[in-house]
């Protein structure tokens, strides 16, 4: 699975941080606040690795009451909050960065959330360090996930072609970006995103981190 690759690219939640569990619940509380009532799972479905703008356009347009852009600062404040309560890594995250490291290959982050959020989650499990001065979001770029563009910017930033690459992500937009940024990419269902939302991975799904370095 890692032939041919010298940088893995990581999207951050639901594949480093185990965040996809708390903030489809964040959005749909807040969303029901403003008059759109949504499940988790709806929330998960719609939103799982889009953009903070996309979610927020999105509750503007459903909400039954003007919505400002505070609601996003809110947002971000109680996804932080909850995270902090009992912040976590995917099982087997240290295993598989390790391996990387013994392997001499280089990874980076690429992630759909706002800088803040994603030294916040590093932080709060200890990765940080580990990925500083490789770290690229949504922010860097005009368009986020599904776009290409973030990939595009991670790869030139790390110095590697297209094709030197694998992305691991949890999120059918990011499934998509990957793809259009011709960059082969693994799904990984190990969290709560199903195996059948990644079945375009064209290097395939997996539901373990440490698969990635098992396989041959």
């Amino acid at each position: 699975m890692l032939a041919g690759v010298s940088l893995v690219v990581l999207d951050c939640d639901g594949v480093l941080v185990d965040t996809e569990r708390t903030g489809p619940a964040v959005v749909a509380a807040m969303a029901a606040e403003v008059g759109w009532h949504l499940t988790a799972g709806e929330v998960r479905e719609r939103f799982l690795g889009t953009t903070e703008s996309f979610l927020l356009s999105e509750v503007r347009a459903h909400a039954a009451v003007e919505v400002g852009q505070e609601w996003l600062a809110r947002y971000r404040t109680r996804v932080r909050d909850a995270f902090a309560a009992a912040p976590r890594t995917m099982p087997g995250v240290h295993r598989l960065l390790g391996a990387l490291e013994d392997r001499g290959l280089a990874y980076c982050v690429a992630s759909s959330g706002s800088h803040a959020r994603i030294r916040h989650s590093l932080t709060a499990v200890g990765l940080w360090e580990r990925f500083a001065g490789r770290v690229f979001s949504a922010d860097d770029v005009p368009r986020g996930k599904p776009a290409p563009d973030l990939f595009r910017y991670a790869a030139e930033r790390c110095g590697r072609g297209p094709g030197e690459c694998l992305v691991v992500e949890d999120s059918p937009a990011g499934v998509r970006a990957a793809l259009a940024a011709r960059m082969p990419v693994v799904g990984y269902c190990g969290g709560p995103t199903p195996a059948h939302w990644l079945q375009d991975a064209d290097r395939g799904v997996v539901s373990a981190l440490d698969d990635l370095v098992r396989s041959p």
